[in-house]
């Protein structure tokens, strides 16, 4: 079997496009995997094109000698950009494997330890903050608000959620984004006493509606230094959080973190490749160790995951895009033993579900693991087609 085409595909999804990667064999076979342009990876659908046609003619199931041919094409600039794209390819030609066995992909790497994976709601709140009044979008205009968005998770089964920071502005409640260079306070990234006193009231609010037993996270992205992580933290210790998600770059600034938490730490989903987590990994630095399997591969994503076990840390999939993505990170978290939770964004565009063949199956706060052929579903090109990017 050899591959003969790749070919990529794009769709509206409101606010972002997603992305979808082919790849077709000499004996009908194809392969799926999505990917994103919208995450500072402006120009990754020409890098794949380009690694692409390196491909073409290899067997698609000697999915390792794939990645190593690849790696040559870029190891003086192995991160970054490249990384997505040689992931991208390397998760569709894990779909052709899978199916040309006709088994799902965790099977090729020894099976589920699990069929049921739990599951936490993602960007709970920011998107109704954000894009409420649309896309079918209950809006979140205050803390009441907020609290009533915990009730209803609660009603439908969700044990678990992870929301970001807010701050009121105008008299409604805005999405608090300084790190990605969106509001005032970049690129300083100071602490401000108003936001992490806004923080503390969503957080109650939050913790009010959904109960004391919901597992609260709070992901603060790249929005402070770690003087504002420390304030961070002091903000939120009474709300007894499952983690604290933040991302730095620095090993050692994210321990000392860390160290002056009273509660778990999550951080690595912009990290790349076992050499970008070490460093991590030796400072302590993490409790739970967040890996993006479209960034990185599955192939390399699952190595990462056997890293950390090594330091005893447990994985959490970062997985925030459309319901392929949901199969390919179930995979990898039906397939490792040291899993944490699978992230899930629930609030999304009516018309998500329409691109895949099946859609992910969510029961009181769990994902059934798919058990069908590859990643357990496939695109629907006609689907994509009505929805072109905007």
């Amino acid at each position: 079997m050899k591959i003969v085409k790749i070919e990529d595909f794009h769709a509206n999804a409101g606010w972002r496009t997603t992305s979808f990667l082919k790849i077709t064999t000499d004996e009908g076979l194809i392969g799926w995997s999505e990917y994103s342009e919208d995450v500072g990876t402006k120009g990754l659908n020409a890098t794949i094109r380009a690694l692409g046609e390196r491909l073409i003619g290899l067997d698609p199931t000697r999915v390792e000698w794939a990645m190593a041919v690849l790696y040559t094409q870029t190891v003086p600039a192995w991160s970054g950009i490249n990384q997505h794209a040689m992931a991208a390819l390397g998760n569709a030609l894990l779909d052709i494997a899978g199916k040309a066995l006709g088994v799902p992909v965790h099977a090729l790497f020894g099976g589920a330890v699990r069929d049921r994976l739990p599951v936490y709601w993602s960007h709970f709140g920011t998107y109704r903050v954000r894009h409420g009044g649309r896309y079918g979008l209950p809006p979140v205009r205050d803390y009441d608000d907020v609290m009533k968005l915990g009730e209803e998770a609660r009603r439908r089964g969700f044990r678990a959620m992870k929301t970001n920071i807010t701050l009121m502005e105008d008299g409604a409640l805005a999405n608090f984004r300084p790190g990605f260079g969106t509001m005032p306070g970049f690129p300083a990234l100071n602490p401000r006493p108003e936001v992490l006193r806004g923080l503390a009231r969503q957080l109650e609010a939050l913790r009010a509606g959904a109960g004391a037993d919901a597992d609260l996270m709070l992901d603060a992205n790249f929005h402070f230094r770690t003087e504002g992580y420390l304030e961070l933290v002091r903000t939120v210790e009474p709300f007894r959080l499952a983690w604290l998600e933040l991302d730095t770059y620095d090993p050692q600034s994210l321990a000392l973190l860390r160290r002056a938490a009273g509660f778990p730490i999550a951080s690595g989903e912009s990290l790349y490749h076992r050499r970008s987590y070490r460093p991590f990994l030796d400072a302590y630095a993490m409790d739970v160790a967040i890996v993006d399997v479209l960034w990185n591969g599955f192939l390399e994503a699952v190595k990462i995951a056997s890293l950390a076990d090594a330091y005893e840390v447990n994985v959490a999939p970062h997985n925030f895009y459309g319901h392929l993505a949901d199969h390919i990170s179930a995979n990898f978290a039906a397939l490792v033993p040291n899993l944490r939770i699978m992230e899930i964004d629930i609030d999304d565009v009516p018309w998500k579900g329409e691109f895949v063949t099946h859609q992910p199956v969510i029961e009181n706060g769990e994902m059934l693991v798919p058990t069908r052929p590859g990643w357990g579903t496939d695109v629907d090109e006609a689907a994509v087609r009505r929805h072109p990017p905007g």
